[in-house]
């Protein structure tokens, strides 16, 4: 019984860090410029090119440049918004942290690094998850889209901002000390899989070769939750995408262990 305390203890003690770190970065990472021109201008201006349905010249790579079909743009609009807002807050607190020199008093408190880095995971994932409601009440109030599965639109998005966050923690992990290098990481990442998820594009329409790049991004999944929530037709089954965001949360959380813990000396 007594071991088990202790161990119910130190539980506690590492949640309540982890609460911490949550309300730490809310409070002095939420507003940065970084976080709100990649978190929500992005979104913002996407959608408004969605709404104009002029031809996007960057996409006839992937012979992509025509108009969004309306009714993709409410759970293209919800999917894009969940993916840059639950991916920008974690790849800038550790670099600003490293270069505030606050790093180094922050790995010193009697709290793990897996504790910190959930706390950065938590404050990324609460992030997008509010910030998608804005979409999602937009779509809802000027378009005729309709929800008509909220459980699995629930679902995909506390998994997807779960999933989303914790590729953004992994993201800073190289111990870089300025929050642009990270930031160039992250948008060398983000902003490729954006184009090959479905997003723009039903994948069954897409290149062949696009189609076999698609299942590698956790986005891809998130968006064929959210389409099949409005009603519309998903390249992925529901089951599937569950279990890949799942998966990919798991690794993306055990990567981000392994390399933090690597590269910690070095970011000193």
């Amino acid at each position: 019984m007594t071991v088990r305390r202790e161990t119910v203890r130190a539980w506690r003690r590492q949640l309540h860090g982890s609460l911490v770190i949550l309300k730490k970065n809310a409070r002095l990472y939420y507003l940065k410029p970084p976080v709100l021109i990649f978190g929500v201008l992005f979104p913002v201006f996407f959608f408004l090119a969605f709404k104009m349905g002029r031809p996007m010249f960057f996409f006839l790579a992937f012979k992509m440049g025509r108009p969004i079909a309306a009714e993709n743009i409410v759970p293209g609009m919800i999917a894009m918004a969940l993916w840059f807002t639950a991916s920008a807050v974690g790849p800038l607190v550790t670099p600003w942290e490293r270069s505030a020199k606050t790093y180094e008093r922050l790995i010193s408190t009697p709290v793990s690094l897996r504790a910190i880095l959930a706390g950065d995971v938590m404050s990324g994932m609460v992030f997008g998850i509010c910030l998608s409601v804005v979409p999602i009440l937009i779509g809802l109030l000027f378009t005729d889209a309709s929800i008509d599965s909220g459980p699995i639109l629930t679902a995909g998005i506390v998994l997807g901002a779960l999933s989303f966050a914790s590729l953004g923690v992994l993201l800073a992990a190289p111990p870089a000390s300025s929050p642009s290098n990270i930031m160039l990481l992250s948008n060398l990442i983000r902003i490729p899989l954006l184009f090959v998820s479905g997003i723009f594009m039903p994948i069954g329409q897409m290149p062949f070769w696009v189609r076999w790049i698609a299942p590698l991004s956790p986005l891809s999944y998130v968006t064929a939750l959210i389409h099949t929530a409005f009603g519309r037709p998903a390249f992925f089954p529901v089951r599937l995408s569950l279990l890949m965001l799942v998966l990919f949360t798991l690794a993306f959380l055990m990567a981000s262990c392994k390399f933090h813990n690597m590269w910690r000396a070095k970011g000193l």
